[in-house]
């Protein structure tokens, strides 16, 4: 068994794909429009399935916003320095919620950034970890 994607409600596909594209530097994979059943679904990762898990976002035509919730906490991605991620999202005009730095109790240095439509996402700096050089 592996996990082959997460799916994320959104409330504007394309502003949602432009974060996690142009600020997180993952990459379109695909896109599948239904119009039988009004959505549309966008495909992101760093890398296809099965090799890699994806992002699903999930875009239901006509619905803008979704109430969080209390289960949900977070995605978390990989970085090789947590305070240029940072730096860097906050340049492309996202939100970080929690700047970089150490964790509570521990060592490992992690940030946390909000998606367009609030989802969290948490940066944890990966000194062995070698990416996308966006970050």
């Amino acid at each position: 068994m592996r996990i082959l994607h997460t799916m994320l409600r959104v409330g504007d596909l394309q502003r949602s794909v432009d974060f996690y594209t142009r600020l997180l530097g993952m990459t379109l994979l695909r896109k599948v429009e239904n119009t039988e059943y009004n959505y549309t679904l966008a495909y992101l990762g760093y890398g296809s399935n099965p090799e890699h898990a994806e992002l699903e976002l999930t875009y239901n035509h006509g619905v803008t916003q979704y109430e969080m919730g209390t289960a949900y906490g977070h995605i978390a991605i990989a970085v090789p320095d947590a305070y240029k991620a940072c730096a860097d999202v906050k340049a492309g005009g996202g939100n970080v919620t929690r700047e970089a730095g150490p964790v509570k109790g521990g060592s490992t240095v992690i940030a946390f950034v909000a998606d367009p439509d609030g989802y969290k996402v948490e940066l944890i700096e990966r000194k062995d970890w070698e990416g996308t050089e966006k970050f």
